[in-house]
């Protein structure tokens, strides 16, 4: 069999692939054209390295396929670049991204090449396995629409399963989100009963109290507590609210930034912002959409249930 059809369709459905997982949204990622660049070219390159191992295995030609070991170090490079990347750039945002969340960045940059590699390689074996499916027929060119069609229909069903697997947890399936107004008790900024920071000058009181907002989020279960009170996932809350809705400071403004504390009886998290559009319902829908931070995920009650059920047996 010629594959050069089934090495093209698990290219073309490998690149379209990352090039869907390649989206600029409100956190800025990629922003600039040649950071997409590089995104593309690796991301061919792994639906190429993912295409030519299924031909490479049934033609017996194993020493190609040790490629694919090479490739993995290649992409830890691009985990690397990103990382090192963005953590230069963290130090000129008014409103860091943080190192937990960085990382978490990196980690999905180098994991979608992975993604791409397995769905270029589905895509190219199900196109070959189609092709002999029907070995009666006497046209080539029958086999090669019947195995496009298997390859494409493989490779769209690995596209929403990467999908599937991208799109992890947000904010809002773990808390309920409520608005509550700034209030200050003396020098003490204070949202609902939980105390945020100390501001002693009036005119900085009255800049906070017209331009900031105050949010509480209440967690559903013990799991979520111990998630909110990771220092990262606070702080990429506070960056994507940042980036969204804009910030009212600038450097060497101390007392304007914005903070997160945690009420250490309920584990209730309030969030203090300042955003340059201040629009309530904008910036709760934010707050939902701030991702959960795989580094930030914590399950005690799984471990407690697991050591109640030890000890039972």
């Amino acid at each position: 069999m010629n594959y050069t059809y089934a090495i093209l369709a698990g290219v073309i459905i490998g690149t379209i692939t990352r090039l869907y997982m390649l989206r600029t949204d409100y956190r800025q990622y990629p922003t600039h054209l040649h950071g997409k660049i590089i995104h593309v070219a690796t991301g061919v390159i792994a639906a190429a390295l993912g295409t030519v191992a299924v031909p490479s295995i049934l033609e017996e030609n194993f020493t190609a396929v040790t490629f694919l070991t090479v490739a993995a170090s290649q992409f830890r490079e691009v985990r690397n670049m990103e990382r090192n990347t963005l953590t230069q750039l963290d130090n000129y945002e008014l409103v860091s991204r943080g190192a937990t969340y960085i990382e978490g960045i990196a980690l999905v940059f180098e994991s979608r090449n992975y993604l791409v590699i397995f769905t270029s390689f589905v895509t190219t074996l199900v196109y070959i396995i189609g092709y002999h499916w029907f070995d009666t027929m006497t046209s080539i060119y029958m086999r090669n629409i019947t195995g496009a069609i298997a390859g494409i229909i493989a490779g769209i069903i690995c596209l929403l399963l990467s999908k599937s697997l991208m799109s992890g947890k947000r904010i809002k399936e773990l808390v309920e989100i409520e608005h509550i107004p700034l209030r200050f008790e003396g020098a003490g900024l204070y949202i609902d009963n939980i105390y945020m920071l100390n501001i002693g000058l009036p005119d900085r009181q009255e800049q906070i109290l017209k331009n900031g907002l105050g949010f509480v989020l209440k967690p559903h279960n013990d799991n979520v507590k111990v998630t909110l009170a990771n220092l990262g996932q606070r702080q990429a809350i506070l960056h994507d609210c940042a980036i969204a809705l804009g910030v009212y400071r600038d450097t060497g403004n101390p007392s304007l930034v914005p903070i997160a504390k945690r009420d250490l009886d309920t584990g209730r998290l309030a969030v203090f912002i300042l955003p340059s559009d201040r629009n309530v319902e904008k910036a709760k829908d934010i707050i939902g959409w701030v991702p959960v931070l795989e580094n930030a995920i914590r399950l005690p009650k799984k471990r407690l249930r697991r050591e109640r059920e030890q000890a039972e047996h």
